[in-house]
């Protein structure tokens, strides 16, 4: 075998998938043995029931990608990797990783003689058939023993991916265009939301991102997707208003700090997310009572009534 992925998820079962349609001899292995049997079975490769199995399946010098959730479980499965593996093998950490560990990670597994890889990977669901974006930090020998794979993995061999520089920095900038994202879907859903307010105008909603989709300076594929969700359920009934955020876009406002460099947009965005979770109600509620101490406004009780 040519490279093992750790961890099956959505991420990580679509990768293998994409490797294996692009010809690389791929395994994998997941905590969830009926879900690595599965992926085995679907792609060709013999289902190793433990992470050290799979680790003898691949052909020295190995390459193995990490694709676990960040902290813990990272933590745990490079640890473990790091007593499987020989000098000369890469470790390629494909997960949201915070980039500072990534740096720790690499240093840790130097003194091993293992090589180490920090590659930032956007593209969700879509990736298996759309490619994906990949940010890639590390030393140049051990970027190019993963080269091959990026190729493949990424939307066109000669595009999607890039070399960001030492190791922790595609993590870093990985962090950076999710804060981005963040930031992008918070001006979208306050301008769409601007427009369903404004009822005497009646807008069509799901029409009005379908033409900017064409031709508008804010064509894009959050977009397509608005466009694409807004034509089937423009009033969104049934969802939930609460955002939950993966971290990323807390560490790239934390960085904003560290250098004094603004960021306000992210910044509010995220703010927007911990409202939508209802981490905003206890100042809400007493933002109330202050106007009812200091100008005698009446309140709302918690079933909505009362006030003005």
């Amino acid at each position: 075998m040519d490279i093992g992925i750790v961890g099956l998820g959505r991420m990580g079962g679509n990768m293998v998938r994409r490797l294996a349609r692009g010809g690389v001899r791929v395994t994998g292995w997941a905590l969830e043995a009926d879900v690595t049997q599965s992926l085995g079975e679907e792609t060709g490769f013999v289902p190793p029931d433990s992470l050290e199995a799979m680790v003898s399946q691949i052909d020295a010098p190995r390459v193995v990608w990490v694709m676990v959730p960040a902290g813990a479980a990272t933590e745990s499965t490079i640890e473990s990797l790091k007593g499987l593996l020989q000098p000369g093998d890469v470790v390629v950490d494909g997960g949201n990783s915070m980039f500072k560990d990534s740096i720790r990670h690499s240093e840790e597994l130097a003194e091993a003689g293992i090589g180490f890889v920090d590659a930032g990977v956007s593209g969700g669901v879509w990736g298996l058939s759309e490619g994906y974006a990949l940010m890639v930090g590390g030393a140049p020998a051990h970027v190019e023993r993963v080269e091959r794979f990026l190729r493949v993995l990424a939307p066109a061999p000669d595009r999607g991916w890039t070399n960001c520089g030492p190791a922790g920095s595609g993590h870093y900038v990985k962090m950076i265009h999710n804060g981005i994202e963040y930031g992008m879907m918070q001006a979208f859903a306050e301008g769409f939301a601007l427009m369903e307010h404004r009822k005497e105008f009646d807008l069509d909603l799901a029409a009005i991102a379908e033409s900017w989709r064409h031709g508008s300076v804010v064509r894009s594929w959050l977009l397509d997707l608005i466009a694409e969700f807004l034509d089937q359920d423009a009033a969104l009934s049934g969802i939930a208003p609460f955002v939950s955020d993966s971290g990323e876009g807390r560490w790239t406002v934390i960085d904003s700090i560290e250098q004094g460099v603004p960021a306000p947009v992210i910044t509010m965005a995220m703010a927007a997310r911990f409202a939508s979770q209802g981490k905003a109600d206890y100042g809400n509620r007493m933002l109330a009572m202050m106007r009812n101490a200091f100008g005698g406004h009446a309140v709302k009780d918690a079933a909505g009534e009362g006030g003005q």
